[in-house]
Parts: structure tokens; sequence; C-alpha cells
């Protein structure tokens, strides 16, 4: 699901707003147990509401690139955390700069290891949600090349989940078709032209703090929480 937008104006007045409609777009059909996995920290927010409307857990998602051999800029691939970490290689970076396996072990160690530290300080000691058998609905405020989002669903799917979703409220329309290549659905609510960038397409894009991915987590988790006891 997606238009092609041409907007005069900001689309949504922030990622709270954005994540509002777009949880509404993915109520309809009902999804399968589904959990909503973040990418840090702008998808948070928006990840926040989306998993209030499908009354669904809220995890993060940490996506950590391996950089080529002397290019650390240049993706060989990426580590993805969860329940059982995952490591996505692109087979034409690898092709291109033949690294040593020992080095790909070696850096993928070491992105785990700087994964770990930053889930720690979001989540303390809490261990992933696992996505086996269920819906893993991948949420960010915006999609410009799709790297990250490209390598969440990857490694999802990798981990056992039943079905993958991408969900953003806005992304360059050129990004989809690859991503729409790993995922079972796309739902996006705006491609707009010019894109630019995804900062311009909201009124209110501030940097999203540590502080709020904490505090929106731990909310989302007593909500849970709540809603099962009254149940």
């Amino acid at each position: 699901m997606s238009a092609t937008v041409s907007a005069s104006g900001p689309l949504f007045d922030d990622r709270r707003e954005a994540g509002r409609r777009l949880g509404e777009a993915l109520r309809d059909p009902p999804l399968a147990a589904p959990i909503v996995f973040a990418l840090p920290r702008g998808g948070v927010p928006v990840g926040y509401e989306v998993a209030r409307a499908l009354e669904a857990p809220l995890e993060i998602l940490l996506v950590r690139k391996i950089g080529a051999p002397g290019q650390p800029e240049y993706a060989l691939g990426a580590v993805a955390d969860g329940a059982a970490p995952q490591i996505v290689l692109n087979p034409e970076a690898v092709a291109l700069f033949r690294p040593d396996p020992a080095y790909i072990e070696a850096e993928s160690r070491r992105q785990l290891a700087e994964i770990e530290r930053r889930r720690r300080a979001y989540v303390g000691e809490r261990p992933p949600l696992d996505c086996r058998s269920r819906t893993a609905v991948v949420v960010d405020d915006g999609i410009a090349t799709g790297s990250t989002a490209r390598a969440a669903l990857m490694a999802l799917r990798q981990a056992g989940a039943a079905a993958t979703i991408l969900a953003v409220p806005v992304a360059a329309g050129a990004s989809l078709p690859e991503l729409r290549k790993l995922a079972d659905r796309v739902v996006c609510l705006a491609t707009p032209s010019p894109f630019v960038a995804v900062g311009n397409h909201y009124a209110r894009f501030d940097q999203t703090g540590d502080e709020e991915v904490v505090a929106l987590l731990a909310a989302a988790r007593t909500g849970q929480q709540s809603e099962r006891r009254q149940g």
C-alpha cells in the first residue's frame, strides 16, 4: 500500500502522529500474532503508536553495519540483534572486496558487542522478543535508501518470522521495489516527489533522544502487562 504524493507542506505533524496514522492503515486486515520491531531511534515513537493500534508488543531492533576492510563506510553486510542475532551479508560487496572470513567474523563479534551494549542501555537485562512464528512488523520514521530496513527484514526472516511487514509513514519511491521483494507486505503512507530527506515531510523532526526511547519502550511494556492482567 502506498500513494504517490506531492505535498506543498509537511505530511505529518511529528513521529507520534505519523505512527497513529500508520497504525490505522495496518489494522485491516488483522495481523496474526504481530510484534512491532522499531528501528532506533526515530522509529521508536512511530513504532510505539503502531504497537498501540495493533495491541502488539514493541521491540527495538538494533542493526549495525559490517564495513569493508579499509573502507568502513562501504557495507559488506549488517548484524541485527534479536533472540537469535543474525548476520546478513551482501554477496556483491563480499565478491568485490573478498574479505578474509576471519575479518567478517571479528567485525560481526565487534558489532554484536556494540548492539548488546546499546540494548542494555535501552531495555536493561530483558532478553529480546522471539519473532519465530510471529508477524514481524518493521517500523521506521521514513526510508531514503532502505539499507537498514533491508537488513532488518532479511534478519527477521532468517530468525524465523512467519511473515514480515515493512511499515513507514514516508519513503523515497525508488527505494521500495527492492524492499517489496523482501517483505510479505509494504505499507507506506506517502512517496512524495521530490523526496529530498525524511525530515522534510514532518513539521517537527527533532532528534529522538535515548531518554525518549527508554521511556517509550517501558511504557509499551507496562501497557502490555496491564492488558494481560485485565484479560
